[in-house]
């Protein structure tokens, strides 16, 4: 443990230090994320482990210091949530600094499932994980909107009822209910949604889906919650993808809609897998797609990708599935 004035001294290092803003080692601290508490830990641990931390203030803070410390460091971390990390990494990728500069994570946020997904499990197993792990490289996945720029997510991109829920739940109800409060929000739209009009079609070929869906998943390095496993191969170039058609009537009191709100109900389910997949919506409105909890609205986009443009230290429970 730190001695108190050490702890003070290493707050006080954070502050405007030139010796910060070119350190070859950066964590980009989102200090109200989750119950807002990590900060003092992390930055004690920083310290320790020869890491400047540089926290975010205002939204979209996180992609412009990532931007910046890429032209100096050799590794940017990020702690927060997953939109911490979705922010740090768009960085990284604005300044096309992958896979060059390594990637990290710490968790400290309301939803941590990348950090669960690459076999870290704390704050302190994750600065240990930076100072020994063993450093992998995983895919990236990219959705364009248009003829826009590539923007880069690292779970999963969803659409439908749950991308919606996740836009209507206000930072106040993840402090207070953390992920029960996605939950409670898509049950209660559950009822009354419509379904969403979609097609997709791999570009390199084979079966693709259309119809109505309830919900659809392209993951990354997240499965669909029910399946063996629950997180997708980050290593194999190809992201899972899971729909879950819309059924004209769900027994909400029955319990049904659980089964349908989660993909227990085997009738509902389709699945395919891509590299490279185009995405239209059948409506004259944008729907909403979920990057990692960011949100992106659009009616035509393309979804792929990157293999293994990311290079980060995982932890011991990490195992990907194709090391057999």
């Amino acid at each position: 443990m730190v001695p108190p004035e050490d702890q003070n001294a290493a707050t006080d290092m954070q502050v405007e230090s030139p010796s910060d803003r070119d350190a070859d080692r950066v964590v980009v601290l989102n200090p109200i994320s989750g119950d807002g508490e990590h900060g003092p830990r992390v930055r004690e641990l920083a310290d320790q482990y020869g890491y400047a931390v540089r926290e975010t203030e205002n939204e979209g803070d996180g992609i412009d210091i990532a931007r910046e410390a890429a032209d100096h460091a050799d590794r940017v971390v990020a702690c927060g949530g997953d939109g911490t990390y979705n922010h740090v990494v768009r960085g990284l990728w604005q300044a096309d600094a992958l896979p060059e500069v390594e990637f990290g994570v710490v968790p400290g946020g309301t939803g941590n499932n990348f950090a669960n997904n690459v076999g870290i499990e704390g704050i302190e197993d994750a600065f240990e994980v930076l100072a020994e792990g063993p450093v992998r490289s995983i895919d990236l996945g990219t959705v364009t909107v248009d003829d826009g720029e590539p923007i880069p997510f690292l779970n999963s991109c969803i659409c439908g009822l749950t991308a919606d829920a996740s836009a209507e739940t206000t930072p106040e109800q993840k402090k207070q209910y953390g992920v029960l409060a996605y939950a409670a929000n898509s049950l209660r739209q559950l009822a009354a949604y419509d379904g969403l009009d979609i097609s997709i079609e791999p570009v390199e070929g084979g079966d693709g889906w259309s119809g109505s869906a309830a919900l659809v998943l392209f993951g990354n390095a997240r499965g669909f919650p029910g399946d063996e496993g629950a997180a997708a191969d980050v290593e194999d170039g190809l992201l899972d993808v899971t729909v879950i058609e819309k059924r004209p009537a769900i027994d909400l009191v029955s319990g049904g809609a659980l089964f349908e709100l989660f993909g227990r109900d085997p009738a509902s389910l389709s699945r395919l897998r891509t590299r490279h997949a185009e995405v239209t919506v059948e409506s004259d409105e944008a729907a909403t797609f979920s990057l990692d909890g960011e949100m992106v609205a659009a009616r035509e986009l393309t979804v792929e990708t990157r293999e293994q443009l990311l290079r980060l230290p995982v932890g011991q429970s990490y195992v990907a599935r194709t090391d057999g």
